[in-house]
């Protein structure tokens, strides 16, 4: 397996991320050696919360949580998965299974001998760290979630999994406007929306992250964000990059180290042909016997998950009687839009819970 490893000079002065890195090795599934990064901020002997992240970001979405949870007396540990910001970054697109990304997360966890842990994880961080939960029980103390899930489409109907089998295979490419006004709900269901991300980003060699993420979460006034639009469509996304959009590209010098976030959507288990069907109705299986305490904290303005916490709240008993939260205004990226609600909503659920 080809590795690539981000060069540390990417990484010089990151603005409000004056953490230091910290490396764990495991082996990959070919022997191969992976280098994972993760933060470890507080005292030793505090509360420990595993934060994790989804795609396309890495532990930088977190740094506005980190002072805050760590001055509630939190011990705060974020690791980028494999793919993302220091961690090690195979180069195939073969490489980036769910299966694995969920083994490997795993084997961080365990060279680590990391438990008592309260979990936090969005996005993708959610579905492979759920999965780790399943996998890891004793580790986990307790549950938090926001905008993540745990999908499990076995029954989805023929003619759904045929369209988006067919948009698929032959749709041309969606431009970043299409693909965006999918995911606010033209097409026809929630998985032909999906279908668009996907694509897109499968099918962008060179996935403007940094513009991507800036143009998601940055209150910029409207002439600067048609500016630096009009940037992106003459083939210059950066240039007019404020420090945020740098550090997100940071981990990416060039197209060759995006394959994590280019391939991970397509990984997504959105239909019943996907090969992770199998494990998470296994996954689904234990959390709907875990009686640990398990909040859901969802924005009411994330167009990818908006309303996937009612199965968890249906399911999972660990749930019943915990003060869930919708977060207004939040976004999909709840850390970056609303971090000090988040972290308030996880410091009152470990002490509650303690």
């Amino acid at each position: 397996m080809k590795v690539l490893r981000t060069p540390d000079k990417y990484f010089a002065d990151l603005a409000d991320y004056p953490f230091a890195p910290r490396y764990t090795t495991i082996k990959a599934h070919d022997g191969s050696d992976l280098r994972i990064h993760h933060l470890d901020e507080g005292p030793k002997e505090r509360p420990i919360v595993l934060c994790m992240h989804g795609q396309p970001v890495w532990s930088y979405l977190y740094r506005k949580m980190i002072p805050m949870l760590v001055g509630e007396g939190m011990r705060v540990i974020a690791p980028d998965l494999v793919g993302y910001g220091k961690s090690d970054k195979p180069a195939a697109r073969v490489d980036y299974s769910y299966q694995r990304q969920v083994d490997w997360m795993g084997a961080w966890l365990e060279s680590n001998d990391l438990s008592g842990l309260t979990f936090f994880g969005q996005d993708w961080g959610g579905l492979i760290g759920l999965r780790m939960v399943a996998d890891h029980p004793d580790r986990f103390d307790r549950v938090m979630i926001s905008n993540t899930g745990l999908p499990h489409n076995p029954d989805l109907p023929d003619e759904v999994v045929k369209q988006v089998e067919e948009f698929r295979a032959n749709a041309k490419t969606p431009t970043l406007p299409e693909m965006a006004r999918a995911l606010q709900g033209v097409p026809d269901s929630q998985a032909t929306a999906f279908a668009h991300w996907q694509k897109f980003c499968w099918e962008t060699e060179d996935l403007p992250v940094g513009f991507m993420m800036s143009m998601g979460v940055e209150n910029d006034n409207p002439v600067l964000r048609a500016v630096k639009f009009l940037a992106y469509r003459l083939g210059a996304p950066m240039l007019f990059a404020s420090p945020l959009a740098k550090a997100y590209a940071a981990p990416f010098p060039d197209a060759s180290y995006k394959m994590a976030p280019r391939a991970m959507p397509s990984q997504v288990p959105t239909l019943p042909t996907d090969p992770s069907l199998d494990a998470q109705a296994k996954a689904w299986d234990f959390f709907s016997n875990f009686e640990k305490p398990f909040l859901c904290a969802f924005a009411d303005n994330d167009p990818v998950t908006k309303g996937m916490d009612a199965e968890f709240l249906e399911r999972v008993p660990g749930a019943k009687g915990q003060p869930h939260t919708t977060i207004e205004g939040g976004g999909h990226f709840v850390q970056e839009l609303a971090p000090e609600r988040v972290s308030k909503i996880l410091v009152d659920f470990v002490r509650s819970t303690s």
